[in-house]
Order: C-alpha cells, then structure tokens, then sequence
C-alpha cells in the first residue's frame, strides 16, 4: 500500500485512510441520507461487512497507483474520520467521489477538503482535467463543484441508492481554469 501524502487545512488534516479508520467509517457513512445520492453500485441496506471489505478489495490494493483516498478529520479531533475524498483513474465518466458525516454537512468542510486534492491531481498526478459527477438535486454537492469553478456539462440518465434519483449532472474542471479560479 502506498503512503498518501497529509494535507492540512485551516480545520482538516486529510490523510491516507487505513483498517484502523474502519469503525469510524462505519459509524458516519452507514446513513441512507449519506448514502442516498451515491451510486446505485453501493449496496443499500449496506452490508454489515461492507466497510473493511471495500477498504481491503478495492482501496487498499489500489492506494497510489489508479486510486487515492484521504480520510477526512478535524483538527480539533484527529482520530475520528468523518468523511473521505476519493480520487481515481479512469474516470467512469468521473474522477472524484466524497462523503461526509451528516453532522458536518453545510459548514463547508467539503469544500475545504477537496482543495488540496485538487491541487494534487494536477500537480503531481498529472491529470489534465477532473470530471466529476453528483445526483440531480444534491445540492450540497453541486456546491462543492461550483465553489471550486468546475463547469456543469451536462445532464444523464443514472442509478442511485435512491431509486427516485435518475439523473447526474456531469461536471469537468480543466488543470488550467483550476489555476485561474484560484487566482481570482
């Protein structure tokens, strides 16, 4: 497994997540109201298993090679992961997915937290451009996007945990818009 870089914020410390993180994920992401707008590929009931086997099968394997996934957690409270942001490649259209503990929402550690990430795609991932996805209707993940100057596409047909969920908006951020939505 390879060693993600930490990233600080003025609020988060962002590092790479391990089994030790395991009950804490279990415990903030477990929420059909977090869970709802995600694919249709998450299981819903989630499995009581589900957590440490999609660490073990799908991030662990991968971590710094196609995929790379930082927990999310509070200086304030160092241990405890309350969200994570997961970036990979291919995109299946989209390169980046996140959740965040439904106490946390709307303070816009979200936003904070994908920033560094970011930065990282373009600067040491090489990526060119991120292509993002979220389901019609999620607001506060249409936020994150707009906040941090990506452009909405388009529309499409899709799957959610939410079976009344059926469309995502698709969003790209080019390496250089990135830069100059920075700068302004």
């Amino acid at each position: 497994m390879a060693t993600l870089p930490v990233f600080e914020t003025k609020r988060l410390i962002l590092r790479g997540v391990t089994e030790e993180h395991v009950a804490d994920w279990q415990k903030n992401f477990v929420d059909y109201e977090v869970v709802r707008n995600l694919s249709a590929l998450v299981p819903w009931p989630y499995p009581d298993d589900g957590v440490i086997s999609f660490l073990r099968n799908v991030i662990l394997p991968n971590q710094g090679k196609d995929r790379w996934v930082w927990g999310i957690f509070l200086k304030e409270n160092p241990q405890e992961l309350i969200g994570v942001v997961d970036l990979w490649r291919p995109g299946k259209p989209e390169n980046r997915g996140f959740w965040l503990a439904r106490k946390h929402w709307k303070k816009g550690i979200m936003t904070e937290a994908v920033e560094p990430v970011i930065d990282y795609a373009f600067n040491e991932l090489g990526f060119s451009e991120l292509i993002f996805s979220n389901a019609l209707g999620n607001i506060g993940s249409r936020r994150v996007k707009e906040k941090t100057g990506a452009k909405l596409l388009r529309i499409q047909p899709a799957k959610h945990v939410d079976p009344a969920l059926t469309e995502n908006e698709i969003w790209e951020l080019k390496k250089e818009d990135w830069f100059k939505f920075k700068k302004s």
